[in-house]
Parts: structure tokens; sequence; C-alpha cells
């Protein structure tokens, strides 16, 4: 996707190609997804905490829940438009949402898809969860989109719990590896 600035909320424009499509010209539904995760890792990446940073400070990050509301189908050669927003930083997990727009030559947007991607850290060689790295956590919680809440007792407990069924999104490998 192609990150454009301005007023607003960050976003990233991206054109609807072939591949994205089934035999009638629609994006098929799990390419939603792959396109709301390429936006909630370019926004965490610009917030200093991507998954470099992660890297970087001994840690990983592994999707351990996804929610995601489909309102209207996008069809081939349309100009999607992607934002994201970090809805909650805890002691282990990170929540992020994402909405997927299409936007007319007017300029007016109309709503696809939206939902959340919550991570957890892990550690790279156990995929065992870990605390969010104080910089990391600090820095997201930092961010104007954040909304407060005061980290749960289960979030808190998943610093030392394995994170079952978790693929992970960085060096470690898994499916949504980039």
């Amino acid at each position: 996707m192609t990150r454009t600035d301005g007023a607003g909320p960050p976003t990233e424009r991206r054109r609807v190609e072939h591949v994205d499509t089934d035999a009638s010209g629609v994006v098929h539904f799990s390419r939603y997804v792959s396109l709301m995760e390429t936006v909630v890792l370019d926004h965490l990446e610009e917030q200093g905490a991507g998954l470099a940073r992660f890297g970087e400070l001994g840690a990983d990050l592994a999707v351990v829940d996804l929610q995601v509301r489909y309102s209207r189908p996008a069809v081939y050669r349309d100009l999607l438009v992607g934002e994201a927003a970090v809805e909650h930083v805890s002691g282990a997990r990170i929540r992020v949402a994402a909405v997927l727009l299409r936007e007319a030559a007017d300029g007016s947007r109309t709503e696809l898809t939206s939902g959340t991607i919550t991570f957890a850290a892990v550690s790279p060689a156990t995929g065992a969860a870990v605390p969010i790295p104080p910089t990391i956590r600090q820095t997201l919680r930092g961010t104007p989109a954040h909304a407060p809440r005061h980290d749960s007792a289960a979030d808190t407990a998943a610093g030392t719990a394995r994170v079952p069924g978790a693929g992970t999104t960085g060096a470690a490998g898994g499916a949504a590896a980039r």
C-alpha cells in the first residue's frame, strides 16, 4: 500500500489488483485480512513499534485474536484506503483497529471492512509470551489514538503463558510473515 500524509488519521492507499479477486472480479474475503494486516503492521512500524524493533529488543509478535466485519465488497481496480489506530496496550498484548474503505473519484469514502488484530509479544526462540518491551509499550501508549485502560489480570498472566496456536508475523516465521 502507498502511504499518504495529510490531515486526519494516517492512511494507506492501494488499488485492487486482479490477484485480489475471484473469477467475478470481487475481492476474495481472505484478502481483506491480509490488507488489514499490512495496514496495521505499517502503522506499528511508523510508531517505532514494528517487527524490526521488536526483533532488536528480543521479541516477536504473534496474532492471538482477529475480528473482521465485512460491510460491502470491493471490486477490481477500486481504490482502497486503509486506516489503523492502536486501541489498547497491556503488559503483553497490543490491539490495533483497522478499517478498509473504498475511495471514489470525488474523494468520498465507503467503509468496506473493519476489525481488530490483537498481538501478543512472544519469545522468538520458544513462542512463550513475554512482556512487551517497556520502550515499545510506552511509545504505543503515547500514540494519540490510544484509549488508556488498565492492564487486565489475564494480560499480565499472559507474560509467562504459552500462546496457543499463535502464528508469528515476524522473523520466527508463520503464514503472516512479510
